[in-house]
């Protein structure tokens, strides 16, 4: 059991290692700093907080009754996928009905393959674990090249960037939780969560840029 936990945990490390890139939050910091604080731009960047901290917590949420096999599991992945419902659902002022389903579409992937890492490396099958990953890091190319063609705004390697990052903190999460590392757990998430407000700013301040005449007021 020791054995197997190891190599799941290096084979975790791995692709955190692989999914690094230099971090975005200065250039998303900056950006958001020049968006317009009209009341309707803080209104905006206010719920795109609140909707990507939820998909952090319900992440979070499900990372730990997963790996501990509690029976809340199942609902707290129901609650998770709605978030994905919810985040789309905002965008639609902005991209349209087809526009929003697109980034649900793309977003419920995003959850489910985290299922399937969760998945194959509680149940340490490691080749299982490596194709999820890969399958995740595709998932987040395909929503940077999503977004970044809905918006001039939303630069794609900065996106792949932010998406990479978010999916390297994740892994730290379930990797520290498999090795009952309780405060690298602790600081993996707490990292995540700085990570994911600078990416709703971000996400903010490209909606502002673009559509100014929304913003006035």
């Amino acid at each position: 059991m020791i054995l197997g936990l190891t190599a799941v945990a290096v084979a975790l490390l791995f692709f955190a290692t692989m999914a690094t890139l230099t971090p975005a939050f200065e250039r998303a910091e900056s950006q958001m700093m020049m968006t317009p604080l009209t009341r309707s731009a803080v209104d905006l960047r206010l719920a795109m907080r609140t909707l990507w901290e939820d998909h952090l917590l319900y992440t979070r949420n499900y990372i730990i009754s997963a790996l501990a096999k509690l029976p809340d599991a199942q609902a707290v992945a129901g609650r998770l996928l709605r978030n994905q419902d919810d985040i789309g659902n905002a965008v639609k002022p902005f991209y349209g009905d087809e526009g929003g389903k697109k980034l649900t579409s793309l977003l419920r992937d995003h959850i489910l393959v985290a299922t399937e890492v969760v998945k194959a490396a509680l149940d340490g099958k490691t080749d299982e674990l490596t194709k999820a990953q890969a399958k995740w890091t595709a998932n987040a190319d395909e929503l940077a090249a999503f977004l970044s063609g809905a918006n001039p705004h939303w630069d794609k390697a900065k996106l792949e960037d932010m998406l990479h990052k978010h999916l390297e903190y994740t892994t730290q999460e379930v990797v520290s939780r498999l090795k009952a590392d309780w405060p690298g757990d602790i600081a993996a998430y707490d990292k995540g969560h700085a990570h994911m407000l600078m990416f709703a700013d971000m996400l903010t301040a490209g909606i502002v840029a673009q559509f100014p005449e929304k913003f006035k007021m």
